[in-house]
């Protein structure tokens, strides 16, 4: 698989994990207007039908990533959500190689995007512990910017794009990795006391 098209199924993976939602949007609008071209198999994303159903659910999300307790079940629902449609895009991104590159394409957009989910569920449950608002609601808007952003990047720059999702993904790994030690670690302290 060459190195855009790895570019453009890391990018949209990770963006994926955090908002599919604003990721089809993006790609479906750059399209319609002609700011990129996309694979063959992608281009049905600027249909209105489809551009409309990802701008309303865009829209769901964006009100419900507001508020912490349905921020917490959307994203629950969402873990079987968001990895699965990633490994979609990645599979329709490649569809000019052979099967089993189009299908690995979408195990590790699948991999890719589970990690960034887990990153950002796991982050947003430690965030939205916070009394105020403020905190919930800009992480909400930086993890909308920066699907879109890395959504762009991977049509535009996907060299650029698959460098950036290698370390986010890294990084949201290790998020999880420190909250789970830490949250095992409070419930022994809460079994102990």
């Amino acid at each position: 698989m060459p190195n855009p098209s790895l570019g453009l199924v890391l990018g949209t993976a990770f963006a994926s994990g955090l908002n599919v939602y604003a990721t089809v949007a993006t790609l479906g609008l750059l399209q319609r207007f002609h700011a990129i071209a996309l694979p063959d198999a992608l281009q049905l994303l600027a249909h209105p039908v489809i551009l409309g159903m990802a701008i309303l659910l865009y829209l769901v999300e964006f009100v419900a990533d507001k508020i912490p307790a349905v921020d917490h079940a959307w994203d629950a629902i969402h873990t079987f959500i968001r990895p699965p449609a990633a490994a979609l895009l990645a599979f329709a991104a490649v569809a000019g190689v052979g099967e089993p590159w189009r299908l690995g394409a979408a195990l590790l957009a699948r991999t890719v995007a589970l990690a960034s989910h887990g990153g950002k569920a796991s982050a947003r449950f430690a965030v939205n512990t916070s009394p105020e608002p403020f905190s919930t609601w800009g992480v909400s808007l930086g993890e909308d910017a920066l699907a879109v952003t890395l959504t762009w990047l991977a049509a535009t720059h996907p060299v650029l794009a698959m460098g950036l999702s290698i370390v986010l993904t890294a990084a949201a790994i290790w998020v999880v990795w420190i909250l789970y030690r830490l949250a095992k670690r409070m419930a022994a302290r809460l079994r102990a006391a």
